[in-house]
C-alpha cells in the first residue's frame, strides 16, 4: 500500500467543477465508509472546502479513488479527470504539508485551512478510516504548519477572504456606513465576515440561518438582528449587501428572487458575495445590471496584491517543508524494514534458544562446563554466520561486490559498538 493525495482545487478547476465534487459535512462519514468499503482503499481522509476537494489515502494505485470520486458524485470520470491531480508518496506528503501551512491557499498564509484539515482528520477518526500511516502523516502535518507559522512571516499582513469581501463592497458603495448587510449562514466564514463588516460600522446587520440558536449567538456578538432563512425572499429588497456561505446543496438566492428585489429597490445597486461551494447564489444573477456578484474566485484578484510581500516567507516555509518531508520519508523507510528486523531477531532468538537448551542438557549430564560453553559459542558462531557466508559464496559479479560492501559496512558498524 502506498500513500496518495488526489483531488482538485482552485488552481486546477473552475468553481463550476469544484462545487460539483464538494462534500457536505454531514455526508463525510458515509463517504469515507463507502470509499474504503471495497478494500482497494485502506486508510482515508477527505478534505472538502470552498477551494478544494482532496482525498488522502493508502492504496495500491490512485485510480480506484479517482473512479470512486466521480461515481460518488454521479459524474463520469471524463468530466472530472482533466482537473484532477494525483500525488504519490513524496509529492503527497509535501502537498499536505503545504496545504496545512497555507502555501497552497487562494490567500497565501491564511490560517483557516489548518482548522479545516484538523476537522477532516477528526471526521476520519470518528469514521474509523484513519490508520497508523495517515495518523502519523497528519500529526507531522500539524507540527510542520505550526513551525512554518511560528518561524516565518507567512501570516504577516494577511488579507483574508472576509477582509476582501469588505474591500469589494467598498469598491461599489465607497463606504459601508449607510448600507444594510444580510449574512446568510452562521458558520466560521460568516463569523469572520461579520467581524470585518462590523468594524466598518454598517447601518445594520442581519443574520439568517437554519438554526435560530446559532444565528442568535452570532448576532448578539455584533449587535445584529436575526431572521428566518425561509423569509429571505420577502425582505431581500431591504438589503444593500448580501454575504452568503452555507452548506446548502442548492442555491438559496435564485434569479427570480433577485429580479423581484431589484425591481422593489427601483434598481438601486446590490452587492452579493457568495463564499459557498456549492454556490448559494445562482450565477445568472451576476448578469443583472444592478447586481454586483462576487464568488470565491473573484476574491482571489483582491488578495493577490498582498502576495509579493510574503514571497520571502514562502521561500523560508518551503525550506522547512522540504526538510520535514525528508524526515517523514525516513520514518516510512524505517517502518518498511521493521518486519525484516523482527524476522531476523526471531530467527536469531530461535537459534539461541535451541543451542542454550542443548548446552543445559549437556551440563545436567555432567559434561565439562568449559567444553559445553566453548561448544555453545562455536555452534552459535557457525549458525549465525552460515547464511551471509553462503550468500557471499553463491553471489556472482556485481551482486557479489554489493554483498561484500554491505557486509563490510555491517562489520564496521559492529566494531564501532
Amino acid at each position: 500500500m502506498q500513500l496518495y493525495a488526489l483531488g482538485l482545487n482552485h488552481h486546477t478547476a473552475p468553481l463550476a467543477i469544484r462545487e460539483r465534487v464538494a462534500f457536505q459535512a454531514e455526508s463525510l462519514g458515509e463517504a469515507l465508509h463507502d470509499l474504503t468499503r471495497a478494500g482497494e482503499v485502506r486508510e482515508a481522509a477527505i478534505l472538502s472546502t470552498c477551494n478544494r476537494t482532496e482525498l488522502y489515502f493508502t492504496a495500491e494505485q490512485a485510480q480506484a479513488a479517482a473512479d470512486w470520486l466521480a461515481r460518488f458524485h454521479q459524474l463520469s470520470l471524463t468530466e472530472v479527470s482533466p482537473y484532477l491531480y494525483a500525488y504519490p508518496e513524496r509529492d503527497a506528503i509535501r502537498h499536505v504539508f503545504r496545504v496545512a501551512s497555507g502555501l497552497d491557499s487562494m490567500v497565501i498564509g491564511e490560517p483557516q485551512i489548518l482548522g479545516q484539515v484538523k476537522d477532516a482528520v477528526r471526521t476520519a477518526e470518528e469514521a474509523g478510516t484513519l490508520g497508523m500511516l495517515l495518523n502519523k502523516l497528519f500529526q507531522n502535518t500539524f507540527a510542520v504548519a505550526k513551525e512554518v507559522r511560528s518561524s516565518t512571516a507567512i501570516g504577516a499582513n494577511i488579507v483574508s477572504m472576509a477582509a476582501a469581501s469588505v474591500h469589494l463592497v467598498e469598491r461599489i458603495f465607497g463606504h459601508i456606513s449607510e448600507q444594510h448587510v444580510l449574512f446568510i449562514g452562521a458558520g466560521e466564514m460568516i463569523e469572520l465576515c461579520a467581524a470585518h463588516f462590523a468594524g466598518a460600522r454598517p447601518a445594520s446587520m442581519t443574520v439568517a440561518n437554519r438554526t435560530e440558536e446559532r444565528a442568535q449567538e452570532l448576532a448578539s456578538r455584533f449587535g445584529a438582528r436575526t431572521m428566518r432563512l425561509d423569509g429571505i425572499g420577502e425582505v431581500l429588497p431591504k438589503f444593500d449587501v448580501i454575504v452568503s456561505c452555507t452548506a446548502a446543496p442548492l442555491p438559496i438566492v435564485g434569479l427570480g428572487m433577485a429580479e423581484r428585489a431589484v425591481k422593489a429597490r427601483r434598481h438601486r445597486p446590490m452587492v452579493m458575495v457568495d463564499l459557498a461551494v456549492p454556490r448559494d447564489i445562482e450565477p445568472e444573477i451576476g448578469e443583472m445590471d444592478d447586481v454586483f456578484l462576487y464568488t470565491v474566485d473573484d476574491l482571489a484578484q483582491v488578495v493577490d496584491a498582498g502576495l509579493e510581500s510574503r514571497q520571502q516567507a514562502v521561500v523560508e516555509a518551503e525550506r522547512i517543508i522540504d526538510t520535514r518531508v525528508d524526515g517523514f520519508l525516513h520514518w516510512l523507510e524505517l517502518r518498511g524494514v521493521v518486519p525484516t528486523i523482527r524476522a531476523l531477531r526471531e530467527q536469531a532468538d530461535e537459534t539461541r534458544q535451541t543451542e542454550l537448551e542443548r548446552a543445559l542438557r549437556l551440563l545436567r549430564r555432567g559434561d565439562d562446563p568449559e567444553q559445553v560453553i566453548a561448544a555453545l559459542a562455536h555452534r552459535l558462531t557457525n549458525k549465525l554466520t552460515h547464511a551471509p557466508s553462503r550468500y557471499l559464496h553463491d553471489a556472482e559479479g556485481e551482486r557479489q561486490l554489493e554483498a561484500v560492501q554491505l557486509i563490510g559496512q555491517l562489520l564496521h558498524s559492529a566494531r564501532r559498538r
